[in-house]
């Protein structure tokens, strides 16, 4: 009975290292201390920490501090969790990076808005033009240091929704903007910024 256990335990194991994408159908993805963050992220770790179950990015104006996820998100997706930027002011969720594409879904509070735009993303490049891109769509919003948001990000049938609180909301189709329809998950700041309850799951 023990053996037909551990090979069980072993065998589910296999299929969730190998699984592609970062959540399945059956099982949503969190970060908490006993996910380990190196196993399905690159960062780097000067940039990027889990402290119990909060998040902490850094960065600078110049070099903007980001981690990737290792694997794909699923073709339709939710992304919840609870954001601080607790210094500077830009907080970036790069979906579906392709290669060097990406969807821009971001806060920037020095122009006081929530955006949707069309990024690129050269790694170990901090050259103007080699990171960011044009805005799309944009919402004004009211935005500050140390104040806890939460953000909701939504891609179904190749729609994408973002919301702040509930409150501000922002829509688009991928394919209508010519954004990247597939590809990893990411996050971008400029400053210091938390994150908490970070949820990912798989949407039919």
């Amino acid at each position: 009975m023990k053996i037909k256990y551990s090979l069980l335990l072993v065998v589910s194991l296999i299929i969730t290292s190998c699984c592609s994408t970062i959540s399945t159908t059956k099982k949503e993805y969190k970060i908490t201390e006993t996910t380990p963050l190196k196993s399905n992220w690159n960062f780097n770790s000067k940039e990027w920490f889990l402290e119990k179950d909060t998040l902490t990015g850094t960065g600078g104006p110049m070099h903007w501090g980001v981690i990737e996820s290792k694997k794909k998100l699923p073709e339709n997706y939710e992304i919840d969790f609870k954001l601080n930027m607790t210094e500077e002011s830009l907080f970036e969720v790069m979906l579906n990076i392709d290669k060097d594409q990406y969807i821009r879904t971001y806060l920037y509070q020095i122009d006081q808005n929530i955006v949707i735009g069309k990024g690129v993303y050269k790694k170990n490049s901090d050259e103007y033009g080699k990171r960011g891109g044009p805005t799309l769509f944009k919402k004004a919003i009211k935005l500050e240091n140390n104040k806890w948001y939460s953000v909701k990000i939504r891609v179904s049938n190749q729609q994408l929704f973002f919301s702040v609180d509930n409150e501000t909301f922002l829509e688009c189709s991928l394919e209508k903007s010519n954004l990247s329809q597939k590809g990893k998950l990411g996050f971008l700041t400029n400053g210091e910024a938390k994150v908490i309850d970070l949820k990912i799951k798989n949407i039919q």
